[in-house]
């Protein structure tokens, strides 16, 4: 691992610079912006590590709506807002009064007056846009259909502790065109990386978001290819990203996508056209066997547990610049 010298970049991020505002998509910040998060995230690791406690959120509460199940999502924000110096409250979405049908616009307005911002893991992405838009408090995205910014910033984190760098790095993602690719892919064209997506076809990332993920690279530097060869995404990469084929939510199309997905499993056949030095990365939950084998995941080039401890890390810097 390559150290990040992180702590004299830190006088100079007021988190003040970001205060109310929401992350509802990982492109709401600029490159630049998301470049000092991740030295922020780095700053707040190495305090961990050293025992140092950091607490800006003392007296503040974090509103955490779950209406998908969760293991990271739930335990690092709740973590880490507790180490921020909050308090996380876990809240059902079946259990919420939104669950009898009150408008998401009176449930915004109420918990604006109890928190001091909500993390919302749902569903459709229009329905954290509406909450944002009646909310008067910061709205963090902890997951939706079309998006999942919190993964992609703790994926840039994880490159860069490894790679020292993530400007001109090869990045390849390979599998389903889902919400983790796509946060992933306007993070990494932010941040000027190489990026290139392999999926089945019928199963490719949203155009919109491919054309404004072009437009990014052009502008930092950075490249974005789409292809429907895996080989020739991962070839020379110096990481390889992959997720489940069924992703929660599509449960009854399984058979079909595993056979859909059947060329797209990342094995070591598939890794060994990577550069020699790569990073395996997978958000988890992985089903061994189908979308990665285990001698892949589970071996020397793996780091799914450094980037899983890293959602910690990048959330508590959202948070504390956010709130």
């Amino acid at each position: 691992m390559q150290p990040v010298k992180i702590l004299e970049h830190f006088p100079n991020l007021p988190l003040s610079k970001h205060k109310g505002k929401d992350l509802l998509r990982i492109d709401e910040f600029n490159g630049e912006e998301l470049m000092e998060l991740l030295h922020l995230a780095a700053h707040i690791k190495q305090l961990q590590k050293l025992g140092q406690p950091f607490q800006p959120l003392q007296g503040k509460t974090l509103g955490m709506i779950f209406d998908k199940a969760s293991t990271r999502t739930r335990v690092s924000f709740e973590v880490g807002m507790y180490q921020l110096g909050g308090m996380g409250m876990f809240l059902s979405g079946k259990e919420l009064q939104l669950g009898r049908g009150e408008p998401i616009s009176d449930t915004a307005k109420v918990l604006s007056r109890y928190v001091d911002a909500i993390m919302i893991r749902t569903f459709s992405h229009s329905y954290v846009e509406e909450l944002a838009e009646h909310a008067s408090i910061p709205i963090i995205n902890g997951l939706t259909d079309l998006y999942h910014p919190c993964q992609a910033l703790a994926d840039m984190l994880t490159i860069w502790e490894h790679k020292g760098k993530l400007k001109g790095i090869k990045l390849a993602y390979v599998g389903d065109g889902n919400n983790v690719a796509n946060s992933l892919v306007l993070a990494a064209v932010l941040l000027g990386m190489d990026v290139r997506v392999a999926t089945p076809v019928g199963y490719e990332m949203d155009a919109a978001i491919v054309q404004k993920a072009t437009e990014y690279a052009k502008q930092s530097g950075g490249n974005m290819t789409v292809t429907y060869n895996p080989a020739e995404a991962v070839a020379g990469a110096d990481a390889v990203y992959t997720d489940v084929w069924t992703s929660m939510g599509f449960e009854a199309e399984n058979e079909v996508r595993l056979k859909a997905f059947a060329n797209y499993q990342v094995n070591e056949q598939l890794v060994a056209q990577a550069d020699p030095s790569y990073l395996f990365l997978h958000c988890l939950p992985a089903h061994r066997g189908e979308e990665v084998t285990g001698g892949v995941i589970d071996g020397a080039r793996s780091f799914i547990f450094d980037q899983a401890e890293n959602r910690l890390h990048a959330q508590k810097a959202i948070l504390a610049a956010l709130v």
